[in-house]
């Protein structure tokens, strides 16, 4: 079982989960499609992109529970997994906070390298 991760502002999460779609952050409309992480991708993507925000939480995903998931070369050629189109906030395994300290992202025990 594979495990997929979504950052994103608690606030737009909340907003999610009160609707029960997850749309995409500002970025991931951008690109026209919503960014997820591997969880060896994790701390980096959290400093690339989340730097200094403390207003986070860490989305999972069980992989097979996403229709369709797209891996596709990214960040230092890495392949990085894409969802082109909305997530199901009721698909989420879990939501836990994206806590800062001494300005590093925290996460829960177990996850990232």
């Amino acid at each position: 079982m594979t495990i997929l991760y979504k950052i994103c502002a608690a606030a737009e999460w909340s907003a999610a989960a009160t609707t029960g779609v997850f749309a995409g952050s500002a970025a991931d409309r951008r690109d026209g499609f919503i960014h997820l992480s591997a969880a060896h991708q994790l701390r980096a993507t959290a400093a690339k992109h989340f730097a200094g925000r403390g207003d986070l939480v860490l989305v999972a995903f069980e992989e097979a529970v996403l229709a369709p998931v797209k891996w596709e070369v990214s960040r230092g050629g890495d392949l990085f997994p894409h969802v082109y189109g909305t997530l199901p906030t009721a698909s989420a395994s879990w939501v836990k906070p994206l806590p800062l300290a001494n300005g590093l992202h925290i996460f829960p025990g177990g996850i990232g390298p």
